[in-house]
């Protein structure tokens, strides 16, 4: 599939997540093992290199993890976030005081290769159900402190985002609807609590609450936990009067079988809490 390429994050949303990485691998007294074998001095050329195919996440990460250590540093990015690349290929050519290259090489590979395997699943999965119309979107099982970027992540690899946060859409789910005593009273209050701006969404795990819902009046509905069977019954009823959203345990194994029933939207966890990582090297070249 061909994926527009997605506007980088903002400089100022990315270096916290850096210094903070940065502080914890430095700890007290900073890198000793490359003050302790490599002169002070002493300048090198390496080379980040793609070890497995898949699509690449997180080159400014990378770029501001090494600034960080030494503003000196030259990092020569040699592809894009979102660029599908081969086993092998050259992502960034950096080149400075060796020491300071090896002190932000961890700390620069672990943002690449965590999010490229989270861009690289996403492509995958998306290209599993291109026959079908429904879009994967993640979810808010992130890492904390991650969110922000994880999500990027998903969105370089073709995918949509949920909710960021609890604060940009109402989302009312099962104990939203035991607290507040039944479907039709927690819609109610949220559409009242909205107005015109804020979008609203109700989870339903049966038909009969699915009922109860678009009778209420909501445009999106979240059908966690069905069945294809009945998850097919559910976009039946919905038709011309809600958008759909599957959630609950969905797989790469199992995407496509909710994708055939016609869904719009396939919410996935496994975007950000289990997709594996890219592997990703800094290689010694000069």
């Amino acid at each position: 599939m061909t994926v527009k390429k997605e506007p980088a994050l903002d400089e100022v949303l990315l270096r916290p997540l850096v210094e903070a990485a940065l502080t914890e691998d430095l700890g007290r007294r900073g890198d000793v093992t490359s003050q302790a074998t490599i002169p002070a001095d002493m300048q090198a050329q390496l080379q980040i290199k793609a070890r497995q195919a898949g699509v690449i996440c997180g080159m400014d990460l990378a770029r501001l993890s090494f600034a960080l250590v030494d503003a000196q540093i030259e990092f020569m990015a040699q592809v894009h976030d979102g660029q599908n690349v081969a086993a092998g290929a050259v992502l960034a050519t950096v080149r400075g005081n060796a020491r300071h290259l090896l002190t932000a090489e961890r700390t620069a590979l672990n943002f690449m290769t965590h999010l490229s395997g989270i861009a690289t699943d996403t492509r995958q999965i998306v290209d599993s159900i291109a026959a079908f119309p429904a879009q994967i979107t993640c979810t808010r099982k992130t890492i904390p402190g991650l969110r922000i970027v994880q999500k990027y992540a998903v969105r370089c690899g073709g995918g949509r985002n949920h909710r960021l946060g609890l604060d940009d859409a109402i989302l009312i789910k099962d104990n939203h609807i035991a607290i507040a005593g039944d479907i039709k009273t927690a819609i109610q209050q949220a559409q009242d609590f909205a107005g015109h701006l804020i979008p609203v969404e109700v989870e339903v795990d049966t038909l009969e609450q699915l009922e109860q819902a678009l009778d209420a009046g909501v445009s999106l509905v979240l059908l966690d936990n069905m069945t294809p069977e009945v998850l097919s019954k559910a976009v039946a009823m919905c038709q011309g009067r809600a958008k759909t959203e599957a959630s609950g345990g969905i797989t790469p194994a199992t995407v496509q079988a909710v994708a055939q029933t016609g869904v719009d939207f396939i919410a996935m966890g496994y975007l950000t809490h289990s997709s594996t990582a890219l592997d990703i090297g800094l290689d010694f070249s000069a």
